[in-house]
């Protein structure tokens, strides 16, 4: 319920509260719930008067309680009528809106009946202020539109009509009562914002202030001096007529580009602000105060039909949208406060399948429930930011004036059927988007070549005729039109004006399906359809140039590309069959071959497009999920790409998929594994001699790192070659090979057990661990959960033990923000916990338990386990791959696991999306032969299955895995 807490008890200035939209007048003070609330008693303010001042006499007069029994009483009361308003709630036998209006009349009550004590007990103490002029109770912001979340503030407004001795608004009598009235709403724990003000003063700040005059707008009076209010009201409403809604627009435009910046550009975050974010419940406030500063209404209906304000600025099915809006967007605010006993507007991860499941949304054929329920917002915020667009302009145009529509300036714009408003664009007098559909198009392009602004009366227009665009998807001219979009100056620009107008979803089949589709995980910012539109974005970006320093091969590849516009539609056909279940890729490959030739690709393109749909995880999933030192890796995707126009394509694609993931996927490490799969594989393609004979290649190793240790006696250089293994030549350059050889000549010099050296490649962001040590089951494992200790993270491994009986091992580690692990203290600590690990003093499993545990928003995240273990991939290895939710020591636990079974590893790819770990493995039986034994394999899988498990689980009910073999 309400918070506890008290509250700093100063005056704060009137501002706009907690956003509660309501396009009903106010109601009035009631003890019974709202019409559309169920049949409930709840306590009536007319018992809670008599209860704070009983009769004195039987002339009238009354005889406060004392403070102590009324606070006490109020408690009751408050707790009481909270209690019922979330009952039945909860019950859902009221909406998010309804349960609104019925909290704030019934707070209505309470706060009339502590005015009403207030003035009773504190009496006038001199003639004087006996003569004080009474002051009127206002509410303000929205408690003042009679609506209230359960955890919102409750703003005040204590309105005199003049200033008294001292130039103060209020006197002595006057300032003990609000005074009084605070502290009793403090000690309630309620949040009030107030302020004490003069009728002049309130419209002098409003004038100087956008803010407080919105605030005002909403003005309520609850109590007092009721002819304080009336003047009040009368003077504003003259005051705002002199001041013209130009300015109030203005200042409402520029404080929402202000708003969505600080919460989020897009409606399709998948961690929305509720109430501050695009499409949020601010939003729709605001076109209601701008509708209410127009013309005065109450609520949106009154501008339906031909005799409203402005003579029909919205259809019926329009106003029921903003309805529909309006009420969605409060239950979610209202579950939201009642879950988290705040007033949390941010719909975390954590909290969306909590709400989700509260308002129903159960799973539906191979859609999660909370995944239904998020669709459902997003298609909500995406209908707001239509409606802005619908209404704000028209709104605008109706109270000042039509624009001048001037003839267009030459006969090419005229043509096309347009011409010039306010020097933006506009469909010309006689044409209409209905009739001819292609001028949508048209618009878009014609705005992109003359650099012209599109008149929000051209954009409204577009909004109401978007269903029109299904007759689109035979005509030449627009899909002409559509790929020059698609394929032209800030593509996403445009792109994301046609989805955000339900463009899209009408012209292109099977893109509705993926309009705000999100995906239940931690690594995807955007929703499908929103993440497309960046990655067309980020092919934008590489061909100006613009990621020449974080994504140079990919800017230098796109301007070589032969089939630019087969690129540019699988980009935009990727993910298109995302949330059906099955391979998203085979689908949408299948889809790109109906698709592309109804858009006017040639037979070629479509067979280009559907492979690269087919195929556009290919690049990623081999660079970090498998080894690109193993020859057959290089030669098994080579031959399935067979072509370096072909290859140039994907890494171009993977590259814009990746980057429009969000801001933490891309790091310079994942940069240089797409670069050095991309150089292996296209030197095969071209016919170079990238993989020859396997002891030719070691061969060449050897003779490349001699040659850099040719200061060395010709003894220890021989000793040094002969003591790796044909794997250990072929993983590291002859520069890594000539480094471990003067560690290798040290640390046999110092007699030293183990050596750790550390080195920070700043291009790649990544610090090289390499740790020299006699190998022993369990040595990956140990040093990986000292790593977790340490607070870093490892991205990838290479594990090799030495004729010698000694192990080198390297690890290239991240810190948490994705960066170079560079710290010299933190490098330090690193080398000693390593040192510690291995000798035993470190109880690695009880101190990765002290690490710093995940934010809890994104624990309701899950991620089954599972293992698919692979003899195909590699000659030599059997390839072990596991997903699993990621945490501290997770690889210290696998590794573990791995070595109990009495395997070796000799690399590890680790790569994380969001919360969800997949790490790969290449491994050998003690006799350095792959695992095909079947009950080996078993064994393995379940240690891992076991593994994979959370802590914190491990006594609970297994959780679903899934297993499955190559």
């Amino acid at each position: 319920m309400i918070n506890s807490k008290a509250f700093p008890r100063a005056a704060a200035p009137v501002r706009p509260a907690p956003v509660g939209e309501t396009m009903a007048a106010p109601p009035m003070p009631s003890a019974m719930p709202p019409t559309s609330a169920p049949d409930v008693s709840a306590p009536a303010a007319a018992d809670l008067f008599a209860a704070l001042l009983p009769p004195k006499d039987g002339n009238g007069a009354v005889a406060p309680i004392p403070r102590d029994q009324a606070l006490g009483l109020l408690r009751r009361h408050l707790g009481l009528l909270q209690g019922r308003v979330q009952a039945s709630f909860e019950a859902r036998e009221l909406s998010g809106l309804a349960a609104a209006r019925w909290l704030a009349a019934l707070m209505d009550g309470l706060v009339q009946a502590i005015h009403a004590y207030a003035v009773a007990v504190i009496a006038p103490r001199t003639p004087a202020e006996a003569e004080e002029p009474p002051f009127a109770l206002v509410a303000t912001g929205g408690y003042g539109r009679g609506v209230l979340a359960p955890y919102s503030d409750i703003d005040l407004l204590f309105l005199t009509p003049g200033p008294v001795a001292e130039g103060r608004p209020i006197g002595p009598r006057g300032r003990r009562a609000v005074e009084f009235m605070l502290y009793l709403l403090w000690d309630l724990g309620l949040k009030v914002g107030h302020a004490t003000r003069t009728v002049a003063e309130c419209l002098e700040d409003a004038r100087a202030d956008a803010t407080v005059q919105t605030a005002l707008i909403d003005a309520r009076f609850l109590a007092g001096e009721r002819a304080v209010f009336d003047r009040f009201a009368e003077e504003f409403a003259r005051a705002r007529a002199a001041w013209g809604l130009g300015q109030f627009l203005a200042a409402k435009r520029a404080e929402r580009l202000e708003r969505h910046k600080r919460y989020g550009d897009s409606p399709f975050l998948v961690e929305p602000h509720i109430k501050e974010g695009r499409g949020g419940l601010r939003d729709l406030q605001t076109l209601y105060w701008i509708a209410r500063y127009a013309f005065g209404v109450q609520k949106m209906p009154e501008l339906v039909g031909p005799d409203s304000p402005g003579g029909g600025l919205l259809t019926e099915q329009e106003a029921k949208a903003i309805r529909r809006a309006w009420s969605f967007l409060w239950t979610v605010r209202f579950h939201l406060h009642y879950v988290t006993g705040r007033a949390e507007e941010r719909l975390t991860f954590d909290l969306q399948p909590v709400v989700g499941a509260r308002m129903g949304y159960t799973r539906h054929g191979l859609q999660d429930g909370v995944e239904r329920f998020m669709k459902h917002f997003f298609l909500t915020a995406r209908d707001t930011v239509r409606l802005t667009r619908l209404l704000e302009p028209a709104i605008e145009r109706a109270a000042l004036g039509p624009p001048a529509v001037l003839p267009a300036p030459d006969k090419t714009l005229s043509r096309a059927g347009f011409a010039l408003a306010d020097g933006k664009l506009i469909a010309a007098p006689g044409r209409d988007f209905g009739r001819e559909p292609v001028l949508m198009l048209r618009l878009m392009r014609m705005a992109r070549d003359r650099g012209l602004e599109i008149h929000p009366l051209a954009l409204r227009a577009l909004i109401r005729n978007a269903r029109s665009a299904v007759a689109l998807r035979d005509d030449r001219e627009a899909s002409e039109i559509f790929l020059d979009l698609l394929t032209g100056r800030d593509a996403a620009r445009w792109l994301r004006a046609l989805n955000e107008a339900g463009f899209l979803s009408r012209y292109l089949p099977n893109w509705s399906r993926i309009v705000g589709l999100m995906q239940f995980d931690t690594y995807h910012v955007f929703t499908v359809d929103e993440h497309t539109i960046e990655a067309i974005g980020v092919l934008g970006q590489l061909e100006r140039g613009e990621l020449a320093q974080v994504a140079p091969v990919a800017s230098e590849l796109i301007g070589q590309l032969q089939s630019r516009r087969a690129l540019y539609m699988a980009v935009l056909l990727h993910d298109i069959a995302k949330g059906r279940g099955g391979d998203h890729s085979e689908l949408g490959a299948r889809i790109a071959q109906e698709v592309c030739p109804l858009l006017g690709l040639t037979p070629e393109e479509t067979e280009t497009v559907s492979w690269l749909v087919l195929h556009h995880l290919l690049i990623s999933q081999t660079a970090f999920k498998r080894d690109i030192e193993d020859p057959k890796t290089i030669l098994d995707i080579a031959d399935l790409i067979q072509s370096p126009e072909r290859l140039r394509l994907l890494l171009v694609l993977t590259v814009a998929d990746m980057r429009a993931v969000g801001p933490k996927v891309w790091n310079n490490w994942k940069a240089t594994l797409l670069r050095e799969l991309y150089w292996r594989v296209a030197e095969v393609l071209e016919g170079g001699l990238s993989v020859p004979e396997r002891d030719l290649r070691v061969a060449q190793a050897k003779q490349a790192a001699a040659a850099l240790l040719a200061d060395w006696p010709q003894e220890e250089v021989s000793r040094f070659l002969a003591l790796g293994y044909p794997g250990y030549w072929l993983s590291f350059d002859p520069e890594t090979h000539a480094r471990h050889a003067h560690l290798i000549r040290e640390a046999a010099a110092a007699d030293a057990p183990l050596t750790v050296r550390t080195r920070v490649l700043e291009a790649r962001s990544v610090t090289e661990v390499t740790v020299y040590a006699a190998d022993h089951p369990g040595l990956f494992s140990r040093i990986a959960g000292a790593l977790a200790v340490a607070g870093a993270s490892i991205v990838d491994a290479r594990i090799h033990t030495l004729t010698n009986g000694m192990a080198l091992d390297t690890f290239w580690v991240q810190d948490a923000a994705g960066g170079a692990f560079d710290a010299p203290h933190r490098l330090a600590r690193l080398a000693v916990l390593i040192e510690q690990a291995l000798s035993g003093r470190l109880r690695v499993a009880e101190e990765i338990r002290k690490v710093r545990r995940e934010p809890a928003r994104l624990r309701a995240v899950t991620v089954p386990p599972r293992v698919v273990i692979d003899n195909h991939a590699s000659n030599t290895h059997t390839v072990v791959e596991v997903n699993g939710r990621d945490r501290p020591g997770l690889l210290h636990d696998v590794t573990a696991a791995i070595s109990a079974q009495g395997l070796q590893i000799a690399s590890a790819h680790i790569t994380t999306y969001g919360v969800r770990a997949v790490d790969v493995f290449y491994v050998k039986d003690v006799f350095g032969l792959k695992i095909e034994n079947e009950r080996k394999l078993a064994a393995l899988r379940q240690a891992l299955l076991e593994a994979l498990a959370p802590p914190e689980a491990e006594a609970a009910a297994p959780r679903q895995a899934v297993a499955g073999a190559a």
